[in-house]
Formats: structure tokens, sequence, C-alpha cells
């Protein structure tokens, strides 16, 4: 009895062992098929753009490339729908390519037109023109990420100018009537994937000052400065640097608590003030892809940033020697209660501080006051 107990308790672990195995495998097997993984992608290096497209299907998806002869087909119907003026039916047959990659061409006229990325990039014209820019702007990012061999300036361009629309004009209402909502997290992802995609001194920079503007206002300060940040380090020479050093001083001076309190804020918006009004006493010239108008708008505004650098400046050299003198009253009241060797130091420590203060802002009332203490220690050391 004992015998045949052992034997089916074997046999029942010998089996749950199969069962596992077989679940483990099955796990390995799935993820070998998934999109993401990076084997098939590294044999097959379009295969990775391929799962760009949602594709069509309901219970299995089927992303494989249109035909070319259905792309053929759904192009010159929505061309010619289009034509007919009638835009619902040509924006039907446009976006069937935002399922499915298409790489077929079409002659024409002596070029090439690439079926897949024109039809999206109608879609988007037909989208924008409706309204529906957020729709518009998935459009053509897709395009941007999928068709790298497509005209990216015009796309970019578009990108750039939905986003912006996006961001700061007033929506348009669904159908005539439904009001749409802004989401700033929505408008700060579209510009942050423009900075990505479109790497370069033409639209990178122009969509990061975008991001900062929409995040400050949005109250986001980091992600403003994260900005700002990589607008300085990876575009240096861009014209819009020098608003952007202006206005990193700008977000660190919000921060600036006052001379009791840390002065860490302190000192980053006086080095970018410093930084702007040393590295920017002249604009940068006017760049090829800004317009004359913008350009002659942007000298006025330069003119009067370099006047609130050098106010900002003063007050952070202010506050910077305010805040030397309270901690040299502190050193000066308590610093024998837990300095080393206080006896032999004296008063030098709260005397360092004090002409600190006096060095960082010599025309400051706490310089004043550093002088006065100044003259005091010395008089009872003598």
């Amino acid at each position: 009895m004992v015998g045949c107990t052992c034997s089916i308790l074997t046999s029942m672990k010998a089996s749950s062992l199969l069962l596992l195995l077989t679940l483990v495998f099955s796990h390995f097997e799935l993820t070998a098929v998934s999109p993401g993984d990076r084997r098939r992608y590294q044999s097959n290096p379009s295969a990775a753009k391929d799962y760009l497209f949602p594709g069509t299907g309901f219970f299995k998806k089927n992303r494989d490339p249109i035909k070319a002869e259905q792309a053929k087909k759904w192009f010159l119907a929505a061309e010619s729908k289009e034509k007919a003026g009638d835009l619902g039916k040509a924006l039907d047959f446009y976006e069937n390519f935002a399922k499915r990659r298409s790489n077929a061409t079409l002659l024409r006229e002596n070029s090439e037109v690439q079926l897949g990325p024109e039809s999206l990039f109608r879609a988007a014209i037909i989208r924008e023109n409706r309204g529906d820019w957020q729709k518009s702007f998935e459009h053509l990012r897709l395009i941007a990420e999928a068709y790298t061999e497509y005209n990216f300036e015009k796309v970019a361009e578009s990108l750039m100018r939905i986003a912006e629309r996006l961001a700061k004009e007033k929506l348009p209402r669904k159908w005539g009537f439904v009001p749409r909502i802004r989401s700033g997290n929505q408008d700060r992802r579209r510009l942050d994937q423009i900075a990505g995609l479109a790497r370069g001194p033409k639209f990178a920079p122009r969509a990061l000052m975008a991001l900062a503007e929409i995040a400050s206002k949005d109250k986001k300060d980091d992600e403003a400065v994260d900005a700002l940040e990589r607008l300085v380090n990876l575009y240096p020479d861009n014209y819009l640097c020098e608003e952007a050093y202006f206005l990193l001083a700008k977000i660190y001076e919000t921060r600036v608590t006052g001379p009791a309190y840390d002065q860490g804020a302190t000192l980053k918006a006086l080095n970018f003030y410093e930084d702007y009004i040393i590295l920017y006493s002249k604009s940068p010239p006017r760049s090829k892809h800004e317009e004359e108008a913008d350009y002659r708008t942007r000298l006025i505004e330069a003119e009067e940033r370099r006047d609130l650098a050098e106010k900002g400046r003063k007050e952070m050299r202010e506050t910077l020697a305010a805040s030397k003198v309270v901690v040299g009253q502190f050193v000066e009241k308590y610093g024998k209660y837990y300095m080393v060797r206080w006896e032999e130091l004296g008063n030098k420590p709260a005397l360092q501080f004090y002409n600190e203060a006096i060095t960082t802002a010599p025309e400051s009332e706490a310089a004043r006051a550093a002088e006065k203490k100044v003259s005091e220690l010395r008089a009872g050391d003598d």
C-alpha cells in the first residue's frame, strides 16, 4: 500500500514538473514571436518599423505591408475623391495607410510618389483643415518614424506648426459643437517627440523652447529646466540659446527663498545671469531659419532681457551677501559651542563670512552691515 502511494506521488510530481516546464518554454516561445523581439529585428531591420502600425483584424493583427496593387487602388480612389471635393471619402481611403505599412510607389511625371507616406501626409492636411489637429499630428508623427526616406523637412515643419497650434491656440470644436479639452501633458509630450525626431538646428531648438514655455505656464519648472538645458547643451550655437539662458536664470530666481535659507538656487540663478551677460552682450545674428520680422522682434526683446539680467544679477548678489552676513552672525554668536579650536580661531571664521559679503555685493546694505561688524570685531581684538 505504501509503495503504491509513493508511486502515485512520484507520478504526480513528474506530471507537475512537466506542466511547469511546458509553461516556461511556451513563455519563451511567445516572447520570441512578440513585436519587441530583438533578434527578429536584428535579422530584419525594417520589421521594427512595421509595428509602429496598429494592423488590421480583431483577434489576430495583420501587419503585413499592403500589397502594391491594393495600395495603388486606394491611393487613386482617394485622390479622385479629393479632387471631386468629397473629402470624407478621400480621408477614408487615405487613412487605410495608417493601419499597415506600404512600400508601394507610383511613377508620375518622371517622379516617384511613395504611396504610404504621401497618403498619410494628405490625410494629415485634411484633418488639420477640419480642426482635428491631434489626429493630424499622429499621422505626421507616424510618417517621421516609419518612413525616414520621405521628405522629412516638410513633415517636421507641419509637426511643429500643429504642435504649436495645439499648445497655444483655441482648439476647434468637434463636429462644430463638442468642445475639445486641452491637455498640458499631451502638449509637452508632442513637443518632446518633435525634439527627439527632428534632431537638427531647424526644428529641435524651436520644439525645446516651446516645450519650456508650456511647461513653465503649467507650473512644471523641472520639465522647463530640462528642456532649456537640452537646448543650450545640444544646440549651443542656436540663436534661441540667448533666451534659454535668461529663462533658466529666471526659473532659479523664483526658487530663492531669502538670505536665511539654502542658497543653492541663488547661486544657480546668479551663474546663469552672469553667463547670459558675458555670452550675449550682443544678440546672436539672424538665423537662416528665422524670418526678418521675427529677427527684429528678437533684437528688441533681447535688449529688454539684458536690462533685466543686470537687475537680476544685482539682486542675487545682494541676497547672497545678506546670507553670508546671517551666517557670520550665527558663527560669531554660537561658534564657540560647536567649533573645534574656537579659542584659537577667535573671530576669524565670522570675519571671513563678513568679508565675503562685502566682496559679493560691495554696494549693498548687507555689505554696509558687514563692514560695521568687521570694524567692531577688529576693535574688540585690539
